[in-house]
């Protein structure tokens, strides 16, 4: 079990077992690959009421969907979730982790607060949740290499089966 460099990430893409759509091979460096921030938001409505934390959770009701052209702006003490661009198709002997970017970071944007490790068979584009731990408003840009993808190998085969292994949008 180990980390992907960039050669084995080409040749895994190369041979058809690992996906990434849109891809440039640009977007891989020394052990990742680089993804885009999509155009797509959910942002936290104004709510008084207690939100249960349960297995049936369901974002979409206290969110609002918003399709940004220019950008978005995420204030102080804020989150919003955003989505990559890109689609990862995992083979039942890849996994990985999304991890955000240290020059966002180094600005107080936190790119992946929780939940950042993606089982084997996932087919989705990646949703993110970022937070705004700085001290300004920060306008953040669709088409943005915002987070990058660490690969591993997986000793064995599974394949993740649960309720966000095809996810396309937020």
């Amino acid at each position: 079990m180990g980390v992907l460099t960039r050669e084995a990430i080409l040749a895994r893409i190369a041979e058809g077992s690992l996906r990434i759509e849109p891809f440039d091979p640009a977007q891989v460096g020394p052990a990742s690959v680089d993804l885009h921030l999509d155009r797509q938001f959910r942002v936290f409505k104004k709510v008084h009421a207690v939100f249960h934390v349960t297995e049936e959770v369901e974002p979409a009701s206290v969110t609002e969907l918003l399709e940004i052209d220019d950008y978005f702006v995420l204030m102080p003490g804020e989150a919003a979730l955003g989505i990559t661009r890109e689609r990862l198709t995992l083979p039942d002997d890849l996994c990985g982790w999304l991890e955000g970017r240290s020059r966002f970071a180094r600005v107080g944007l936190m790119i992946h607060s929780t939940a950042g490790f993606m089982q084997p068979g996932i087919d989705n584009r990646q949703v993110l949740e970022m937070y705004n731990a700085g001290p300004f408003p920060l306008a953040i840009h669709p088409g943005i290499a915002v987070c990058q993808f660490i690969f591993m190998e997986c000793v064995g085969r599974a394949r993740y089966q649960g309720r966000y292994r095809a996810q396309l949008g937020l």
